[in-house]
C-alpha cells in the first residue's frame, strides 16, 4: 500500500530534491508537490495524506497560521516545517503549535533521510540547534519534554542493557523503528552511543543511579 506525502514549497528544485530522498526511502511512497498552501484542497483531493512538509515562508501566509491551515486540511497527517530560518525559537513554537518536525534547508541530506525516518515511525524531529537553546533554557524538563513517550520506553531499555531486537519486541515495532528513536534520543541528548545516552541519562536525572 502505498504512502502520500504532500511537500509545499515554492522551489521546484527542493521539492524534487526532497521527493528523490522519499523515493530513495521507499519506492511506494507517491509525492505530491505545490506551491502554495491555497493549492494543496484541489491538489490532495480525497487522498489520505500521511506526511506534509511545509515551508511556512510562502508568499501571503504567516508562519504558525499556514502550519494551521494545513494540519486541519490534512487531518492525521505528520505536518514537518522546513525552513531557511533557524531562530530556536520559531523551532519550539512550530512543535508547541503541533509540528512534528522542523528541517532546516541547511540540513545536511543524510540527515535529513534520518529526520523523515524518524516522523515516518510516528517520532519528532528537532534539530541539534534547538535542543542546544531548550536544555539551555530548561535542561532537564525541556529534554523530557522533547522526547516523546515512545522514545523514552526506548531511553529506559537501552539504559537496562537490552539489544534492539529485544526492544522491539516488547514494544512491539520493528527493530528498524527502534533505531529511528534511538537515533532522535541521541539527537536530544546530544551524544552517539549508548555508553554515553547512559551517563548523559543519568547527568540529567533522567533515571536513577544503580
Amino acid at each position: 500500500m502505498s504512502m502520500n506525502v504532500l511537500i509545499i514549497d515554492d522551489h521546484p528544485l527542493y521539492r524534487d530534491g526532497v521527493k528523490a530522498l522519499l523515493l530513495g526511502l521507499d519506492q511506494s511512497i507517491e509525492v505530491t508537490g505545490v506551491s502554495r498552501v491555497a493549492e494543496a484542497a484541489a491538489a490532495v483531493g480525497s487522498k489520505h495524506i500521511a506526511l506534509v512538509l511545509l515551508d511556512m515562508n510562502l508568499p501571503g501566509s504567516s508562519h504558525l497560521q499556514a502550519l494551521h491551515e494545513v494540519k486541519t486540511l490534512c487531518e492525521g497527517a505528520s505536518v514537518v516545517v522546513v525552513s531557511g530560518e533557524e531562530d530556536p525559537g520559531l523551532v519550539l513554537a512550530v512543535i508547541d503549535a503541533g509540528a512534528a518536525g522542523f528541517i532546516p534547508k541547511s540540513t545536511d541530506p543524510e540527515v535529513t533521510v534520518q529526520a523523515l525516518r524518524l516522523v515516518l515511525a510516528q517520532g519528532v524531529y528537532l534539530p541539534p540547534m534547538a535542543l542546544h537553546y531548550a536544555a539551555q533554557r530548561h535542561s532537564r524538563s525541556a529534554v523530557t519534554a522533547t522526547l516523546s513517550d515512545k522514545q523514552r520506553a526506548v531511553l529506559q531499555r537501552l539504559l537496562q542493557g537490552k539489544a534492539n531486537k529485544v526492544i522491539a519486541r516488547e514494544l512491539d515495532i520493528a527493530e528498524g523503528t527502534v533505531k529511528a528513536h534511538l537515533w532522535a534520543v541521541y539527537q536530544t541528548l546530544g551524544v552517539n552511543s549508548r555508553s554515553q545516552a547512559m551517563c548523559k541519562a543519568y547527568e540529567l536525572g533522567l533515571v536513577g543511579r544503580p
